[in-house]
């Protein structure tokens, strides 16, 4: 299946341009001759940066192509046609064919200087790229982006983009962000200008941007309403990093601290606006002790994959689930029992509690339980599922998984299959096999989980 996200820590060789990587068979590109291994060079006479080119040039009934074939070195002109709502049926290898806008700040917070030594140089890549913020929701600083980068975002209306403000005290963000701090600013206050909705965050780090300075950067969001949302999300740190050895999930006071302030916000927020536009990341929630809000808080999750109402969706999907699928869940409960079997659920510590809501609802008699991972390779406070790594994974389950389904999450494994610390998928299943086990790959929501294990049981 294509992937239309950026391919920024692949494993393998990338060449850049606009490669196919596949075409739908009876679409317009299929018919035209278009093949897998191809490159787009041109459309309507104009070159293509990234799938944003390639959406805009193409977007009527008939477009103009050249197209390179590698296995002669040519580059053919093509003409394609199509009837409308048709899709052109071409996928690409990648969304930006000119290759990633990098990071031009320091950042204190910056996740990629604390990375372990060993790390793959690919996930040391510090994107910041305008492109992929309207693309796929990559947070992004806007210190990089040219005039004319600023003109295209308006020209074609690309939003909503997600930024990151971190702080507005001009000082603090010379502290947090570095010399290009103010770059930044100057492009968000011209994009709000032009009417483009914005999605930001702010990293918060203790002592740093938070206390006054957090109340006045939410201050100055408030008075912006082309900012729709707002994520506050905390440090995280590993043990390799040489500025920070705590956050907030080590400082429940902190963290309700936190709680406390925003509230006045959202509660503002929602009495004129009907929304609550400040959101707080599940892990304030957690270390504060305090129960999540409930789902219309969230707005829709605008900010979902930030953080943002994770755990309150879970937990709603599984109430849910649960209800409407009584009967499944009582026959795999069942099976379990007949089978002598059990599923361990791998998860991050993060969110070990909401992921025990749903096993109780899943089998009572305890067949389905979380397996929550403890991060010993990054270390700090890193305690997310998406965070997990084969070398903890394989230490901390047994040695023996006779009778056990192991339930693998996918989001610990990239495109190629590969987990951060460079294992495969496939060696990952094969020792867990090896024990004894059967490992399954799963999406992260019930229905995901609970299809994988059903088709794993036969």
């Amino acid at each position: 299946m294509a992937r239309d996200r950026a391919d920024y820590a692949s494993t393998r060789e990338r060449s850049l341009g606009a490669w196919v990587q596949s075409v739908e068979e009876e679409s317009p590109a299929w018919e035209a001759g278009i093949e897998s291994g191809m490159r787009i060079e041109s459309v309507n006479g104009h070159k293509l940066r990234d799938l944003i080119d390639w959406r805009w040039e193409a977007d009527g009934a008939s477009c103009d192509l050249e197209v390179f074939d590698p296995r002669d070195g040519g580059t053919y002109a093509c003409e394609l046609w199509r009837e409308p709502g048709e899709d052109w049926g071409i996928h690409f290898t990648d969304v930006l064919f000119d290759g990633i806008r990098t990071c031009v700040n320091a950042c204190q917070f910056c996740f990629m200087s604390m990375l372990p030594e060993d790390a793959r140089p690919s996930l040391s890549l510090r994107d910041d790229d305008y492109r992929l913020s309207f693309l796929q929701g990559n947070f992004v600083t806007l210190t990089n982006v040219t005039d004319e980068d600023v003109e295209r975002i308006i020209a074609c209306r690309l939003e909503p983009m997600n930024v990151s403000i971190h702080a507005i005290s001009p000082d603090v963000r010379r502290t947090l962000i570095g010399p290009h701090a103010q770059r930044g600013i100057d492009v968000l206050e011209r994009l709000l200008a032009a009417g483009i909705e914005i999605h930001a965050q702010i990293v918060l780090c203790p002592g740093v941007n938070d206390g006054p300075e957090l109340a006045r950067t939410l201050d100055w969001v408030e008075e912006r309403p082309a900012i729709t949302s707002l994520a506050v999300v905390p440090l995280g740190y590993t043990r390799f990093s040489r500025r920070f050895s705590k956050s907030f999930s080590d400082d429940p006071a902190a963290a309700k601290a936190v709680v406390e302030l925003i509230e006045p916000y959202q509660e503002r927020a929602r009495r004129e606006l009907g929304t609550t536009r400040f959101q707080l990341s599940d892990e304030f929630y957690v270390a504060a002790g305090v129960t999540v809000p409930p789902a219309e808080a969230y707005d829709g999750y605008p900010q979902y994959y930030d953080g943002i109402g994770m755990l309150r969706s879970f937990l709603d999907d599984s109430a849910v689930f649960a209800r409407d699928h009584a009967g499944e869940l009582a026959a795999s409960d069942a099976d379990l029992k007949r089978l002598d079997a059990e599923v361990l659920l791998v998860c991050g510590e993060a969110p070990q509690a909401a992921i025990s809501f749903f096993c109780g609802l899943w089998s009572p008699s305890g067949r389905v339980r979380a397996f929550p991972i403890r991060n010993d390779y990054f270390g700090g406070d890193v305690n997310v599922t998406g965070l997990i790594v084969s070398k903890d994974l394989l230490a901390q389950l047994p040695s023996d998984l006779t009778s056990k389904v192991v339930v693998l999450p996918e989001v610990m494994f990239n495109f190629d299959h590969v987990t951060l610390d460079g294992d495969t998928q496939d060696h990952v299943v094969e020792e867990i096999e090896r024990r004894g086990g059967r490992a399954v790959i799963a999406h992260g929501d019930p229905e995901g989980i609970v299809s994988a294990v059903t088709q794993s049981l036969g």
